[in-house]
């Protein structure tokens, strides 16, 4: 299987973070924030740390391809690089931008390393906590410190708490989800995935719900809820897959909760696979 020195990774993302992207934080000037799409938005430290995380890790992998959140937005080609027998970097350079933007210290940086249409690495790390999850296929998921991660104890529904953007649902399934929401524990969002992944890999949440699979977004995350004994699959419970940008995805602390949630937070129309 390929793989990398997991640590050698993490320190480029760290130092990557801590000199293009923390710098900047609450300093933005004028023109460092741009639309790139109506409602989304760019900044100059999503692009520098972008540029800075492709030069360096395709250095510590020669051959290697990437898939990266605003080289994808440039060159939507470069998406193909996902079913490629190369290796790949799938890089999200600034998990959260619009909070970053907004100077909320809700943010984070998403890497992954897979081969042929599989994630087999994949680190999270947040600038501001300082911490960086790290996964491997097979292997587990850990903290910076080492410590072997979990995701939450199975608990009843009426207890289960995690993320959804509900407003940015179609409007049947927000509808569906409106009418079952208050028999959970709770349902919010941090508008920033990886953030929400850190929350349920520190077992703090018990679920987390998205309608867009982008793989920078969650190639990472779904791997690291995996490893540490969780389950992931698409709304109509097919497998996830990197290269499906629709679909949606539910994640769960295990194959029970996962079923169970999925009758509440999933209109039975999108249970039926396509």
């Amino acid at each position: 299987m390929i793989r990398v020195d997991p640590l050698a990774v993490r320190r480029t993302i760290e130092e990557v973070a801590a000199q293009e992207i923390l710098p900047r934080f609450k300093r933005l000037g004028d023109g460092d924030v741009r639309e790139k799409a109506p409602g989304q938005v760019v900044t100059v430290a999503d692009e520098s740390s972008e540029r800075r995380l492709i030069a360096a890790l395709t250095c510590l992998l020669p051959g290697s391809r990437v898939v990266g959140e605003e080289t994808v937005e440039t060159d939507p080609a470069s998406l193909a690089n996902l079913l490629a027998d190369d290796p790949v970097w799938i890089i999200d350079p600034l998990d959260g931008t619009a909070n970053f933007a907004q100077g909320k210290p809700c943010f984070a940086v998403l890497v992954a390393l897979a081969h042929r249409g599989e994630t087999v690495q994949g680190w999270l790390h947040d600038p501001i906590g300082g911490a960086t999850v790290v996964a491997e296929k097979g292997a587990g998921a850990f903290s910076g410190s080492g410590q072997r991660l979990r995701v939450a104890a199975d608990v009843p529904l009426s207890a289960m708490t995690g993320f959804a953007v509900v407003r940015f649902l179609p409007p049947e399934q927000r509808r569906h989800v409106e009418a079952h929401r208050a028999r959970l524990g709770g349902i919010e969002t941090l508008m920033c995935a990886g953030h929400e992944y850190l929350d349920l890999l520190r077992g703090e949440r018990h679920f987390s719900m998205y309608r867009r699979t982008k793989p920078w977004d969650h190639a990472a995350g779904t791997l690291a809820v995996l490893e540490a004994g969780g389950h992931a699959a698409r709304h109509d419970g097919a497998p996830y897959r990197l290269a499906q940008t629709s679909g949606g995805l539910l994640v769960a602390a295990d194959p029970d909760s996962w079923r169970s949630l999925q009758a509440f937070l999933i209109p039975p129309e999108h249970r039926v696979a396509d």
